[in-house]
């Protein structure tokens, strides 16, 4: 069935969201906002992962229910954050990270949104409830990343 594919490219989309929470956040720990909010919405994407693990099963897939980790990285990212300060560099550099998380977070909705239609298709009214449940929660991490976008833009361009 082909609900495999749409399952598991969906939970790499939600790993790699995942991720990008978890850079913003060590790369930006002067910014506690983004530092403290990034780890907080962070949560849904490993709780989605989880889910998405859980529910690949009965399509016979194997997939992780839990994000690989980088420990390193994130210590040695969160050093040279502190290590930079509010210099006008990292102000362009977390708009770009932003704008890469408002990308790959359009990407996890669309996601949502296809193995939505895809599983009513089917009739996996489980498979709906969970899409039911997690997509609004991508929605928010969208909009918080856009939210910010629009926040942080004005000063970080024109400073």
């Amino acid at each position: 069935m082909k609900l495999r594919i749409a399952l598991r490219e969906l939970h790499r989309s939600e790993r790699k969201l995942a991720r990008e929470l978890s850079a913003i956040s060590a790369r930006h720990v002067t910014e506690h906002e983004i530092r403290h909010v990034a780890l907080d919405i962070r949560r849904w994407s490993l709780d989605h992962i989880a889910d998405l693990a859980d529910a690949s099963r009965r399509y016979g897939l194997k997939l992780r229910p839990e994000p690989r980790t980088d420990a390193l990285g994130a210590a040695l990212q969160e050093r040279l954050s502190a290590r930079l300060g509010r210099r006008p560099e990292p102000a362009l550099l977390l708009l770009a990270d932003l704008r890469r998380l408002h990308r790959v977070a359009a990407g996890v909705s669309l996601d949502w949104e296809l193995l939505a239609q895809g599983a009513q298709a089917a009739q996996d009214l489980e498979l709906v409830d969970l899409c039911q449940r997690c997509h609004p929660q991508t929605l928010r991490q969208l909009r918080w990343a856009n939210g910010m976008l629009k926040t942080l833009s004005p000063q970080a361009l024109v400073s």
